[in-house]
């Protein structure tokens, strides 16, 4: 039999309680509550972090790469030929590799990942309805640059952006999605494939189409328990893009308008994911595809004070993952800890392709298969400014910067929302100590003391404890 193919979905700053099937019944995603049903949900996947700002570079250069936060170069900017990329793993095993939508790492390193591919963005974020994107060149040389003024009304300062053309008028979900479609209903090989889409969605600007826009009413839906009116913590991220879209302190009526936006983004994305499961299931390829949902990393939109991803809370760290399809077990829900990184091993495994020596992940076949746990704990970590263990049913979160010093310890099964710091009490002393004594074999394992950016905490670190 034909090894499966893989269709690889990914969103863009999708949080983890964003789908209708897994507990938010404010939100409409029929086509995601389908896949739900259908497969296994990772309720405990996470980011490692990041090392700067735009934690979606790091986060898919880990993902694509199955390396740890501290393993690969260069924040992510690119990957080196001597990490080998999931789509360039499929098509050394003779898979045909498909890349369509946001590449966040570099030009050279999707070259080397895929052998076709179409409506390629590289870059980070962008206007939904003006899309810069590439065709697929066989040479792999993506040089073609289009000049652009980022700010005409204030300026007239141009840039120059990796592009064939600007996609105007056509939203970038609907532009990602027809693509893949195209490729589903023209695939004639015999070989399996390998489909990755990579949406901008839900990423702002949230500028969905007309249809979606007054889906959902600001006034009905509620607020998370965690919302904030303030930073819980200020550890000196007000000033960063993502915290100056919405006016500090933070209004519930604002923050009410931001989830319906970002509601509608998801539902508009949950519609284009139907779209490609009709696709493939007309192509007659469905029963021997494994499907992959999973987004690059959450989004705060107002909990804990915060509005963007540039911290270790819950709603930043957790993302949707879902795997449906080909030999995966149907309906489940598992709460084992994993990581994005731990899907490229999975993959490698499910369909008999060699796993590289430069992956580090852990497959997620003992999750799927019996429920075994892979990791017992996890290392969270953003830029030089904080650091988090969580070890069940503990999380840790330890705070330095040269002007600031804060620990947050919270009870995670009585406290999901991180809202009652337990760090002082004097009854989990011990608990403290020994998630103190993880942070640091953590740090020793996985290098972060010896990275340019894990210095700048390590040092902090350093300065409080010994005092």
């Amino acid at each position: 039999m034909q090894k499966p193919n893989i269709l690889f979905l990914l969103a863009d700053d999708q949080r983890h309680r964003t789908i209708h099937a897994l507990g938010n019944k404010e939100i409409l995603t029929p086509n995601l509550d389908r896949l739900v049903h259908q497969g296994c949900s990772f309720t405990n996947a996470h980011i490692m972090g990041g090392t700067n700002g735009a934690v979606c570079m790091p986060s898919r250069a880990m993902l694509f790469t199955g390396r740890t936060l501290f393993h690969i170069e260069n924040e992510g900017q690119n990957i080196p030929p001597e990490h080998t990329t999931l789509g360039e793993a499929f098509k050394n095993e003779g898979y045909s590799t498909c890349g369509i939508g946001k590449w966040h790492n570099g030009t050279q390193s999707y070259a080397r990942s895929f052998t076709c591919g179409g409506n390629i963005f590289f870059g980070g974020m962008w206007d939904h309805w003006n899309v810069p994107v590439c065709d697929y060149h066989e040479d792999g040389e993506y040089n073609h640059m289009i000049r652009y003024t980022s700010n005409f009304y204030y300026g007239n300062q141009t840039m120059e952006m990796h592009c064939d053309r600007i996609s105007a008028g056509v939203h970038s979900t609907e532009l990602m999605a027809s693509e893949a479609i195209r490729y589903l209903e023209n695939y004639t090989e015999e070989k399996p494939f390998y489909l990755q889409v990579s949406f901008l969605a839900p990423h702002d600007p949230r500028t969905m189409p007309d249809k979606y826009k007054n889906m959902y009413r600001p006034d009905e839906l509620t607020l998370p328990p965690d919302f904030s009116e303030e930073f819980d913590v200020d550890f000196g991220i007000g000033s960063m893009r993502d915290e100056v879209l919405a006016g500090y302190p933070r209004s519930e009526s604002e923050i009410r308008q931001h989830l319906a936006d970002y509601y509608a983004m998801i539902s508009h994305l949950d519609d284009a994911v139907g779209r490609i499961l009709s696709a493939l299931e007309r192509s007659g390829k469905l029963e021997n595809t494994i499907i992959v949902y999973a987004a690059d990393n959450g989004l705060a939109v107002g909990s804990h004070g915060f509005m963007g991803k540039q911290n270790l809370y819950e709603d930043s760290v957790r993302v949707p993952l879902i795997i449906s399809g080909s030999g995966i077990p149907e309906g489940k829900t598992m709460d084992q800890y994993v990581y994005l990184s731990d899907i490229f091993p999975t993959l490698c495994q499910l369909c008999d392709v060699e796993i590289p020596a430069s992956v580090e992940g852990k497959s997620m076949l003992p999750v799927i298969e019996n429920g075994q746990a892979i990791h017992d704990s996890l290392y969270l970590a953003y830029e030089g400014k904080v650091r988090a263990v969580k070890k069940a049913p503990y999380k840790l979160i330890e705070y330095r910067t040269d002007k600031m010093c804060r620990t947050q310890l919270f009870d995670m099964e009585k406290d999901p929302y991180e809202q009652d710091d337990l760090s002082e009490e004097e009854g989990l002393a011990e608990v403290r100590r020994s998630l103190a004594l993880l942070l640091e074999d953590y740090n020793e394992k996985l290098d972060d003391c010896r990275h340019r950016i894990g210095r700048e905490f390590w040092k902090n670190y350093r300065k409080t404890e010994e005092r």
